[in-house]
Protein backbone atom coordinates (compact mmCIF):
# COMPACT_ATOMS: atom_id res chain seq x y z
CA UNK A 1 0.00 0.00 0.00
CA UNK A 2 1.45 3.35 -1.11
CA UNK A 3 2.88 5.34 2.36
CA UNK A 4 1.29 9.01 2.68
CA UNK A 5 0.26 11.58 5.31
CA UNK A 6 -3.71 11.38 6.26
CA UNK A 7 -4.04 14.36 5.79
CA UNK A 8 -7.23 15.51 4.30
CA UNK A 9 -8.43 18.45 2.42
CA UNK A 10 -12.42 18.53 1.10
CA UNK A 11 -13.49 21.55 -1.17
CA UNK A 12 -17.21 21.33 -2.51
CA UNK A 13 -18.54 22.61 -5.55
CA UNK A 14 -22.41 22.32 -7.16
CA UNK A 15 -22.60 18.13 -7.73
CA UNK A 16 -18.80 17.61 -7.43
CA UNK A 17 -16.94 17.10 -4.43
CA UNK A 18 -13.24 17.06 -4.68
CA UNK A 19 -10.92 15.34 -1.94
CA UNK A 20 -7.46 15.78 -2.00
CA UNK A 21 -4.39 14.61 -0.04
CA UNK A 22 -1.05 14.67 -1.06
CA UNK A 23 -1.29 16.71 -4.20
CA UNK A 24 1.27 14.42 -5.94
CA UNK A 25 -1.21 11.13 -5.72
CA UNK A 26 -3.37 9.11 -8.26
CA UNK A 27 -6.95 10.74 -9.35
CA UNK A 28 -9.62 8.45 -8.55
CA UNK A 29 -13.86 9.37 -9.85
CA UNK A 30 -16.03 7.61 -7.29
CA UNK A 31 -19.88 7.43 -8.21
CA UNK A 32 -22.09 6.45 -5.36
CA UNK A 33 -25.52 7.60 -5.34
CA UNK A 34 -26.08 7.23 -1.33
CA UNK A 35 -24.10 10.53 0.25
CA UNK A 36 -22.93 8.19 3.49
CA UNK A 37 -21.22 5.97 1.50
CA UNK A 38 -19.93 7.85 -0.78
CA UNK A 39 -18.40 9.93 2.11
CA UNK A 40 -16.90 7.12 3.74
CA UNK A 41 -15.49 5.81 0.26
CA UNK A 42 -13.73 9.40 -0.60
CA UNK A 43 -12.12 9.47 3.10
CA UNK A 44 -10.97 5.92 2.89
CA UNK A 45 -9.14 6.58 -0.35
CA UNK A 46 -7.81 10.04 0.51
CA UNK A 47 -6.42 8.33 3.75
CA UNK A 48 -4.62 6.30 1.29
CA UNK A 49 -3.04 9.60 -0.59
CA UNK A 50 -4.98 9.67 -3.70
CA UNK A 51 -6.78 12.78 -4.78
CA UNK A 52 -10.65 11.76 -4.88
CA UNK A 53 -13.09 13.47 -7.05
CA UNK A 54 -16.89 12.19 -6.15
CA UNK A 55 -20.26 12.52 -8.15
CA UNK A 56 -23.38 11.34 -7.41
CA UNK A 57 -25.42 10.80 -10.56
CA UNK A 58 -24.46 8.35 -13.79
CA UNK A 59 -25.04 11.38 -16.25
CA UNK A 60 -22.60 13.75 -14.85
CA UNK A 61 -20.07 10.95 -14.61
CA UNK A 62 -20.11 10.16 -17.87
CA UNK A 63 -20.09 14.04 -18.84
CA UNK A 64 -17.18 14.47 -16.73
CA UNK A 65 -15.30 11.50 -18.43
CA UNK A 66 -16.27 12.79 -21.45
CA UNK A 67 -14.65 16.32 -20.89
CA UNK A 68 -11.29 15.01 -20.61
CA UNK A 69 -10.38 15.34 -16.95
CA UNK A 70 -7.62 13.26 -16.27
CA UNK A 71 -8.87 10.34 -13.73
CA UNK A 72 -6.71 7.18 -13.20
CA UNK A 73 -9.31 4.88 -11.51
CA UNK A 74 -12.95 5.09 -11.60
CA UNK A 75 -15.12 3.33 -8.57
CA UNK A 76 -18.68 3.01 -9.56
CA UNK A 77 -21.68 1.52 -8.39
CA UNK A 78 -23.98 0.10 -11.11
CA UNK A 79 -27.18 1.32 -9.41
CA UNK A 80 -27.14 4.93 -10.35
CA UNK A 81 -29.77 8.08 -11.48
CA UNK A 82 -29.24 9.45 -14.40
CA UNK A 83 -27.01 6.81 -16.24
CA UNK A 84 -26.26 3.32 -15.11
CA UNK A 85 -22.96 2.07 -13.94
CA UNK A 86 -22.63 0.40 -17.00
CA UNK A 87 -22.79 3.23 -19.16
CA UNK A 88 -20.24 5.20 -16.84
CA UNK A 89 -18.00 2.24 -17.20
CA UNK A 90 -18.40 2.36 -21.39
CA UNK A 91 -17.66 6.29 -21.18
CA UNK A 92 -14.31 5.31 -19.12
CA UNK A 93 -13.37 3.13 -21.70
CA UNK A 94 -13.86 5.47 -24.35
CA UNK A 95 -12.10 8.44 -22.63
CA UNK A 96 -8.91 6.24 -21.88
CA UNK A 97 -8.65 2.14 -22.58
CA UNK A 98 -6.08 1.76 -20.34
CA UNK A 99 -8.13 3.29 -17.55
CA UNK A 100 -9.05 0.15 -14.65
CA UNK A 101 -12.65 0.27 -13.55
CA UNK A 102 -14.04 -1.21 -10.51
CA UNK A 103 -17.34 -1.56 -9.84
CA UNK A 104 -20.22 -1.52 -6.86
CA UNK A 105 -22.33 -3.85 -6.54
CA UNK A 106 -25.12 -4.85 -3.75
CA UNK A 107 -27.52 -8.23 -3.60
CA UNK A 108 -28.92 -9.41 -6.53
CA UNK A 109 -26.87 -7.34 -8.93
CA UNK A 110 -23.43 -9.70 -9.38
CA UNK A 111 -24.74 -11.44 -12.42
CA UNK A 112 -24.54 -7.22 -13.90
CA UNK A 113 -21.18 -7.29 -12.00
CA UNK A 114 -20.15 -10.15 -14.25
CA UNK A 115 -21.14 -8.56 -17.50
CA UNK A 116 -19.11 -5.12 -16.32
CA UNK A 117 -16.39 -7.52 -16.23
CA UNK A 118 -16.60 -8.95 -19.52
CA UNK A 119 -16.86 -5.35 -20.70
CA UNK A 120 -13.41 -4.03 -19.24
CA UNK A 121 -13.58 -3.90 -15.53
CA UNK A 122 -11.09 -3.97 -13.31
CA UNK A 123 -12.94 -5.88 -10.87
CA UNK A 124 -16.37 -5.38 -8.47
CA UNK A 125 -16.61 -5.33 -4.61
CA UNK A 126 -19.76 -6.39 -2.93
CA UNK A 127 -21.43 -3.92 -0.29
CA UNK A 128 -20.78 -3.78 2.53
CA UNK A 129 -17.43 -2.40 1.28
CA UNK A 130 -14.58 -3.30 3.69
CA UNK A 131 -12.25 -0.96 3.52
CA UNK A 132 -8.95 -3.14 3.67
CA UNK A 133 -10.26 -4.70 0.49
CA UNK A 134 -11.33 -1.62 -1.55
CA UNK A 135 -7.53 -0.08 -0.21
CA UNK A 136 -5.36 -3.71 -1.69
CA UNK A 137 -7.81 -3.28 -4.73
CA UNK A 138 -7.42 0.01 -5.63
CA UNK A 139 -3.45 -0.31 -5.26
CA UNK A 140 -3.83 -3.52 -7.61
CA UNK A 141 -5.43 -1.59 -10.55
CA UNK A 142 -3.34 0.91 -10.18
CA UNK A 143 0.15 -0.87 -10.19
CA UNK A 144 3.38 0.33 -8.94
CA UNK A 145 2.63 3.53 -6.89
CA UNK A 146 6.11 4.99 -7.86
CA UNK A 147 5.20 5.11 -11.56
CA UNK A 148 7.44 2.41 -12.34
CA UNK A 149 6.84 -0.10 -15.10
CA UNK A 150 5.90 -2.79 -12.79
CA UNK A 151 2.53 -3.63 -13.79
CA UNK A 152 2.98 -7.40 -14.60
CA UNK A 153 3.86 -7.71 -11.02
CA UNK A 154 0.55 -5.93 -9.77
CA UNK A 155 -1.24 -8.46 -11.91
CA UNK A 156 0.62 -11.62 -11.30
CA UNK A 157 -1.95 -13.42 -8.49
CA UNK A 158 -0.77 -14.46 -5.15
CA UNK A 159 -0.17 -18.50 -5.10
CA UNK A 160 -0.74 -18.70 -9.09
CA UNK A 161 1.65 -18.45 -11.73
CA UNK A 162 2.45 -14.85 -13.57
CA UNK A 163 -0.08 -13.81 -15.99
CA UNK A 164 1.55 -10.64 -17.89
CA UNK A 165 -0.64 -8.27 -18.99
CA UNK A 166 -2.81 -4.81 -17.91
CA UNK A 167 -5.11 -4.62 -20.95
CA UNK A 168 -8.90 -4.01 -19.56
CA UNK A 169 -10.01 -7.65 -21.72
CA UNK A 170 -7.07 -9.23 -19.66
CA UNK A 171 -8.13 -8.00 -16.33
CA UNK A 172 -11.65 -8.47 -17.10
CA UNK A 173 -10.76 -12.24 -17.18
CA UNK A 174 -8.24 -12.33 -14.18
CA UNK A 175 -11.02 -10.60 -12.35
CA UNK A 176 -13.30 -13.26 -13.00
CA UNK A 177 -10.73 -15.88 -12.26
CA UNK A 178 -10.02 -14.94 -9.03
CA UNK A 179 -13.68 -15.12 -8.35
CA UNK A 180 -14.10 -18.43 -9.17
CA UNK A 181 -11.22 -19.98 -8.21
CA UNK A 182 -11.93 -20.47 -4.37
CA UNK A 183 -15.36 -22.18 -5.70
CA UNK A 184 -16.04 -25.81 -6.59
CA UNK A 185 -17.44 -24.59 -9.64
CA UNK A 186 -16.79 -26.11 -13.30
CA UNK A 187 -14.93 -23.76 -15.16
CA UNK A 188 -14.98 -23.16 -19.45
CA UNK A 189 -12.01 -21.46 -20.69
CA UNK A 190 -12.86 -19.44 -24.21
CA UNK A 191 -10.60 -18.06 -27.02
CA UNK A 192 -7.85 -19.17 -29.52
CA UNK A 193 -5.49 -21.44 -29.78
CA UNK A 194 -1.81 -19.81 -28.08
CA UNK A 195 -3.99 -17.10 -25.40
CA UNK A 196 -3.25 -18.91 -22.10
CA UNK A 197 -5.92 -21.36 -21.54
CA UNK A 198 -3.26 -23.98 -19.63
CA UNK A 199 -2.10 -21.21 -17.97
CA UNK A 200 -5.42 -20.39 -16.53
CA UNK A 201 -6.60 -23.29 -15.35
CA UNK A 202 -3.16 -24.07 -13.43
CA UNK A 203 -3.83 -20.94 -11.80
CA UNK A 204 -7.48 -21.66 -11.42
CA UNK A 205 -6.10 -24.83 -9.28
CA UNK A 206 -3.15 -23.10 -7.17
CA UNK A 207 -5.95 -20.34 -6.02
CA UNK A 208 -8.13 -23.07 -4.68
CA UNK A 209 -8.76 -25.22 -1.74
CA UNK A 210 -7.79 -27.96 -3.53
CA UNK A 211 -4.14 -26.65 -4.54
CA UNK A 212 -2.56 -29.53 -1.87
CA UNK A 213 -3.69 -31.90 -4.74
CA UNK A 214 -2.71 -33.07 -8.07
CA UNK A 215 -3.12 -31.05 -11.24
CA UNK A 216 -3.87 -32.99 -14.27
CA UNK A 217 -4.41 -31.96 -18.06
CA UNK A 218 -5.27 -33.86 -21.12
CA UNK A 219 -5.41 -32.17 -24.65
CA UNK A 220 -8.31 -34.32 -25.97
CA UNK A 221 -7.34 -33.28 -29.53
CA UNK A 222 -4.01 -35.06 -29.01
CA UNK A 223 -5.24 -38.42 -28.38
CA UNK A 224 -6.76 -40.56 -31.22
CA UNK A 225 -10.92 -41.13 -30.36
CA UNK A 226 -10.46 -44.86 -29.66
CA UNK A 227 -8.38 -44.45 -27.06
CA UNK A 228 -9.82 -41.19 -25.45
CA UNK A 229 -12.02 -43.07 -22.80
CA UNK A 230 -9.51 -45.11 -21.76
CA UNK A 231 -6.96 -41.98 -21.18
CA UNK A 232 -10.16 -40.49 -19.41
CA UNK A 233 -11.13 -43.45 -17.24
CA UNK A 234 -8.76 -46.21 -17.44
CA UNK A 235 -8.82 -49.87 -18.10
CA UNK A 236 -8.65 -53.16 -16.11
CA UNK A 237 -6.84 -56.32 -16.82
CA UNK A 238 -7.60 -57.67 -19.71
CA UNK A 239 -9.95 -55.16 -20.77
CA UNK A 240 -8.05 -55.30 -24.77
CA UNK A 241 -5.34 -57.01 -26.45
CA UNK A 242 -2.54 -55.96 -24.62
CA UNK A 243 -4.13 -54.64 -21.06
CA UNK A 244 -1.68 -56.78 -18.90
CA UNK A 245 -2.33 -54.52 -15.75
CA UNK A 246 -4.87 -52.35 -14.45
CA UNK A 247 -4.20 -48.79 -15.48
CA UNK A 248 -5.96 -45.26 -14.00
CA UNK A 249 -7.13 -43.04 -15.99
CA UNK A 250 -7.00 -38.98 -15.86
CA UNK A 251 -10.25 -39.36 -13.68
CA UNK A 252 -8.49 -41.08 -11.23
CA UNK A 253 -4.78 -39.71 -11.12
CA UNK A 254 -6.74 -36.04 -10.45
CA UNK A 255 -8.97 -36.95 -7.78
CA UNK A 256 -8.97 -34.38 -4.71
CA UNK A 257 -7.29 -32.33 -7.12
CA UNK A 258 -8.36 -30.63 -10.75
CA UNK A 259 -8.68 -32.23 -14.06
CA UNK A 260 -7.71 -29.53 -17.02
CA UNK A 261 -9.55 -31.13 -20.33
CA UNK A 262 -8.11 -28.75 -23.00
CA UNK A 263 -9.91 -28.87 -26.50
CA UNK A 264 -13.01 -30.37 -25.13
CA UNK A 265 -14.76 -29.56 -28.47
CA UNK A 266 -13.21 -32.91 -29.91
CA UNK A 267 -14.53 -35.41 -28.07
CA UNK A 268 -16.83 -37.99 -29.29
CA UNK A 269 -20.57 -37.89 -28.35
CA UNK A 270 -20.36 -41.10 -26.98
CA UNK A 271 -17.60 -40.02 -24.25
CA UNK A 272 -19.12 -36.71 -23.99
CA UNK A 273 -22.02 -38.91 -22.43
CA UNK A 274 -19.70 -40.59 -20.17
CA UNK A 275 -17.96 -37.02 -18.93
CA UNK A 276 -21.42 -35.89 -18.56
CA UNK A 277 -22.16 -38.68 -15.71
CA UNK A 278 -18.66 -37.95 -13.67
CA UNK A 279 -20.17 -34.16 -13.70
CA UNK A 280 -23.33 -35.01 -12.56
CA UNK A 281 -23.44 -38.26 -10.07
CA UNK A 282 -19.28 -37.88 -9.72
CA UNK A 283 -18.78 -41.81 -10.63
CA UNK A 284 -17.22 -43.71 -13.49
CA UNK A 285 -16.27 -47.10 -14.69
CA UNK A 286 -13.22 -48.32 -15.98
CA UNK A 287 -12.80 -49.25 -19.18
CA UNK A 288 -13.67 -53.31 -19.01
CA UNK A 289 -14.82 -52.95 -15.84
CA UNK A 290 -18.50 -52.96 -13.90
CA UNK A 291 -17.53 -51.92 -11.09
CA UNK A 292 -18.24 -48.23 -10.04
CA UNK A 293 -15.35 -45.81 -9.26
CA UNK A 294 -15.96 -42.36 -7.68
CA UNK A 295 -14.47 -39.43 -9.07
CA UNK A 296 -13.69 -36.45 -6.23
CA UNK A 297 -12.00 -33.56 -8.97
CA UNK A 298 -12.71 -30.54 -10.55
CA UNK A 299 -13.07 -29.73 -13.75
CA UNK A 300 -11.68 -27.28 -15.97
CA UNK A 301 -12.57 -27.37 -19.43
CA UNK A 302 -11.20 -25.21 -22.61
CA UNK A 303 -11.94 -24.89 -26.23
CA UNK A 304 -11.31 -22.84 -29.05
CA UNK A 305 -14.36 -23.94 -31.08
CA UNK A 306 -18.00 -22.31 -30.75
CA UNK A 307 -19.54 -24.86 -28.56
CA UNK A 308 -22.95 -23.34 -29.05
CA UNK A 309 -23.23 -23.83 -32.89
CA UNK A 310 -22.00 -27.42 -32.16
CA UNK A 311 -24.95 -27.77 -30.08
CA UNK A 312 -27.24 -26.06 -32.69
CA UNK A 313 -25.50 -28.25 -35.43
CA UNK A 314 -25.66 -31.78 -33.17
CA UNK A 315 -22.00 -31.91 -32.67
CA UNK A 316 -21.85 -31.55 -28.95
CA UNK A 317 -24.40 -32.80 -26.30
CA UNK A 318 -26.61 -29.37 -24.91
CA UNK A 319 -26.42 -31.40 -21.34
CA UNK A 320 -22.77 -31.61 -21.20
CA UNK A 321 -21.99 -28.02 -22.61
CA UNK A 322 -24.35 -26.58 -20.04
CA UNK A 323 -22.80 -28.00 -16.84
CA UNK A 324 -19.72 -26.81 -18.77
CA UNK A 325 -20.14 -23.35 -19.09
CA UNK A 326 -21.12 -22.97 -15.70
CA UNK A 327 -18.57 -20.27 -15.13
CA UNK A 328 -17.42 -19.01 -18.64
CA UNK A 329 -14.21 -17.03 -19.03
CA UNK A 330 -13.57 -15.78 -22.84
CA UNK A 331 -9.29 -15.25 -23.01
CA UNK A 332 -8.66 -12.32 -25.57
CA UNK A 333 -6.40 -12.89 -28.73
CA UNK A 334 -2.83 -11.27 -28.26
CA UNK A 335 -3.98 -8.65 -31.18
CA UNK A 336 -6.61 -7.13 -29.24
CA UNK A 337 -4.43 -6.40 -26.29
CA UNK A 338 -1.14 -5.15 -28.36
CA UNK A 339 -0.39 -2.52 -25.48
CA UNK A 340 0.31 -5.61 -23.65
CA UNK A 341 3.23 -6.45 -26.53
CA UNK A 342 6.21 -4.73 -24.57
CA UNK A 343 5.51 -6.20 -21.14
CA UNK A 344 5.24 -9.66 -22.69
CA UNK A 345 8.14 -9.69 -24.66
CA UNK A 346 10.65 -8.65 -22.10
CA UNK A 347 9.21 -11.00 -19.58
CA UNK A 348 9.44 -14.19 -22.25
CA UNK A 349 13.33 -12.80 -23.17
CA UNK A 350 13.94 -13.33 -19.62
CA UNK A 351 12.93 -16.69 -19.40
CA UNK A 352 13.63 -18.10 -23.07
CA UNK A 353 17.62 -16.38 -22.23
CA UNK A 354 17.44 -18.10 -18.75
CA UNK A 355 16.49 -21.67 -20.48
CA UNK A 356 19.47 -20.96 -22.61
CA UNK A 357 21.79 -20.06 -20.56
CA UNK A 358 21.81 -17.05 -21.34
CA UNK A 359 21.84 -12.90 -20.80
CA UNK A 360 18.41 -11.81 -22.11
CA UNK A 361 19.31 -9.18 -24.74
CA UNK A 362 17.18 -5.35 -24.17
CA UNK A 363 14.68 -4.89 -26.70
CA UNK A 364 14.71 -1.70 -28.84
CA UNK A 365 11.67 0.22 -29.19
CA UNK A 366 11.61 -0.17 -32.56
CA UNK A 367 11.12 -4.01 -32.07
CA UNK A 368 8.52 -3.71 -29.46
CA UNK A 369 6.92 -1.65 -31.96
CA UNK A 370 7.26 -4.27 -34.88
CA UNK A 371 5.67 -6.66 -32.70
CA UNK A 372 2.56 -4.55 -32.05
CA UNK A 373 1.73 -4.38 -34.94
CA UNK A 374 1.50 -7.78 -35.83
CA UNK A 375 -1.87 -9.75 -35.96
CA UNK A 376 -0.72 -12.95 -33.95
CA UNK A 377 -3.06 -15.45 -34.98
CA UNK A 378 -1.20 -17.70 -32.89
CA UNK A 379 -1.39 -15.44 -30.16
CA UNK A 380 0.89 -15.62 -27.34
CA UNK A 381 2.51 -19.17 -28.24
CA UNK A 382 3.64 -17.52 -31.63
CA UNK A 383 5.24 -14.50 -30.17
CA UNK A 384 7.18 -16.83 -27.59
CA UNK A 385 8.42 -18.88 -30.68
CA UNK A 386 9.49 -15.83 -32.78
CA UNK A 387 11.30 -14.12 -29.64
CA UNK A 388 13.08 -17.63 -29.19
CA UNK A 389 14.14 -17.87 -32.40
CA UNK A 390 15.42 -13.93 -31.76
CA UNK A 391 17.20 -15.09 -28.52
CA UNK A 392 19.46 -17.61 -30.51
CA UNK A 393 20.34 -15.50 -33.34
CA UNK A 394 20.84 -12.30 -31.31
CA UNK A 395 24.95 -11.53 -31.11
CA UNK A 396 25.09 -8.60 -28.93
CA UNK A 397 23.29 -7.54 -25.99
CA UNK A 398 20.37 -5.31 -27.70
CA UNK A 399 17.63 -7.43 -29.68
CA UNK A 400 17.26 -4.69 -32.80
CA UNK A 401 15.12 -4.46 -35.90
CA UNK A 402 17.43 -6.22 -37.58
CA UNK A 403 17.19 -9.42 -35.72
CA UNK A 404 14.09 -9.79 -35.64
CA UNK A 405 12.95 -8.03 -38.89
CA UNK A 406 14.12 -11.98 -41.14
CA UNK A 407 11.96 -13.68 -38.65
CA UNK A 408 8.89 -11.45 -38.78
CA UNK A 409 9.21 -11.44 -43.19
CA UNK A 410 7.30 -8.55 -44.54
CA UNK A 411 3.54 -7.32 -42.82
CA UNK A 412 0.73 -7.73 -44.46
CA UNK A 413 -0.31 -4.71 -45.68
CA UNK A 414 -4.22 -5.54 -45.91
CA UNK A 415 -4.43 -6.85 -42.31
CA UNK A 416 -2.46 -3.41 -40.92
CA UNK A 417 -4.58 -0.92 -42.85
CA UNK A 418 -7.77 -3.40 -41.41
CA UNK A 419 -6.29 -3.40 -37.79
CA UNK A 420 -5.47 0.84 -38.34
CA UNK A 421 -9.32 0.92 -39.20
CA UNK A 422 -10.65 -1.04 -36.35
CA UNK A 423 -8.29 1.02 -33.74
CA UNK A 424 -9.54 4.32 -34.92
CA UNK A 425 -12.71 3.14 -35.01
CA UNK A 426 -12.90 2.09 -31.60
CA UNK A 427 -11.03 5.00 -30.42
CA UNK A 428 -13.41 7.59 -32.13
CA UNK A 429 -11.04 9.12 -34.67
CA UNK A 430 -8.48 10.02 -31.36
CA UNK A 431 -5.58 9.12 -32.63
CA UNK A 432 -4.30 9.87 -28.57
CA UNK A 433 -5.84 6.72 -27.86
CA UNK A 434 -5.93 4.59 -31.10
CA UNK A 435 -1.79 4.45 -30.48
CA UNK A 436 -2.75 3.14 -26.76
CA UNK A 437 -4.49 0.55 -28.22
CA UNK A 438 -2.50 -0.73 -30.83
CA UNK A 439 0.24 -0.18 -27.99
CA UNK A 440 2.92 2.39 -30.81
CA UNK A 441 3.72 5.54 -30.62
CA UNK A 442 1.63 8.62 -31.69
CA UNK A 443 4.47 9.06 -34.20
CA UNK A 444 4.43 5.68 -35.51
CA UNK A 445 0.65 5.58 -35.71
CA UNK A 446 0.72 9.36 -37.73
CA UNK A 447 3.45 7.57 -40.05
CA UNK A 448 1.36 4.80 -40.79
CA UNK A 449 -1.97 6.69 -41.31
CA UNK A 450 -0.36 8.33 -43.85
CA UNK A 451 1.24 5.25 -45.39
CA UNK A 452 -2.61 3.70 -45.75
CA UNK A 453 -3.97 6.93 -47.14
CA UNK A 454 -6.32 6.68 -43.86
CA UNK A 455 -6.65 10.78 -43.64
CA UNK A 456 -10.26 10.48 -44.42
CA UNK A 457 -11.03 9.18 -40.47
CA UNK A 458 -12.91 12.58 -38.89
CA UNK A 459 -12.23 14.48 -35.71
CA UNK A 460 -7.68 13.55 -35.45
CA UNK A 461 -6.91 14.83 -32.10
Amino acid sequence: MVSVSRRTVVVRAEGVAAVASSPGGRHILVVEDRDSLRRMLERALAADGYRVSTVGDGAEAVELLGSGEPFDLVLTDLKLPGASGLEVLEAARSARPSMPVIVLTGYGTVPTAVEAMRGGAFHFLEKPVEIDDLSRLVAEALGAPDGSENAADALALPGGPTIIGTHPKLRAALGLLARVAPTESTVLLTGESGTGKELFARAIHQLSPRRKGPFVALNCAAIPQGLVENELFGHEKGAFTGADRRQAGRFESADGGTLFLDEIGELDPAVQGKVLRVLEERTFERVGGGRTQTADVRLVAATNRDLETMVAEGRFRSDLYFRLAVFPIELPPLRSRASDIPLLTRHLLGRIAERHGRTAPVPDEAVLEMLAERPWTGNVRELANVLERAVILCEGPRLTASDVEPILGPLDDAGERERLKRALDEAKGDRHRAAEILGVSHRTLLRRIRQHDLGGYPEYR
